[in-house]
């Protein structure tokens, strides 16, 4: 199974919507550099989220677009809440991820979940952790290795 990357997203805090910047810096063990959420000390270096979820939410009537999530990575063509904890993907020439958790629990209702009475990252988004670092940018291809 393969797919591509939508878009690259960053934010300097956390809470917040994170910025398309169309390409970034993958550090080993760490995650985007210049991300709020990056940190060696988390098993959450960088976060997925499909196109295809955030597109369900569109659908709902909904004007949102990669990043509004705070998801780093928007990914098309993988079916990502189906991967199995301990997954590596690869993504573009040089990084691999290690899949190392499945959806997450909402503490706070996000905007998101006060304008549409739901959110789609708690259950649709992934996490994972940077084995080897790297660039990654928007049209590099993403796959299960």
């Amino acid at each position: 199974m393969a797919g591509k990357i939508i878009a690259v997203c960053t934010s300097e805090k956390k809470q917040t919507k994170k910025i398309n910047v169309r390409d970034a810096c993958l550090k080993e063990n760490y995650g985007i550099t210049g991300d709020a959420h990056s940190s060696s000390d988390t098993h959450r270096q960088i976060s997925l989220l499909a196109i295809e979820s955030i597109n369900k939410m569109i659908g709902l009537g909904l004007d949102v677009n990669p990043g509004d999530f705070a998801e780093n990575l928007t990914t098309e063509g993988i079916d990502l809440v189906a991967l199995p904890i301990g997954t590596n993907l690869s993504i573009g020439e040089e990084v691999v991820l290690e899949v190392t958790q499945i959806g997450k629990e909402c503490h706070t209702r996000c905007a998101i979940y006060h304008q549409a009475g739901d959110c789609i990252m708690p259950k649709e988004g992934i996490f994972a952790r940077v084995l080897t670092g790297g660039r990654v940018k928007i049209g590099d291809k993403i796959e299960i290795i």
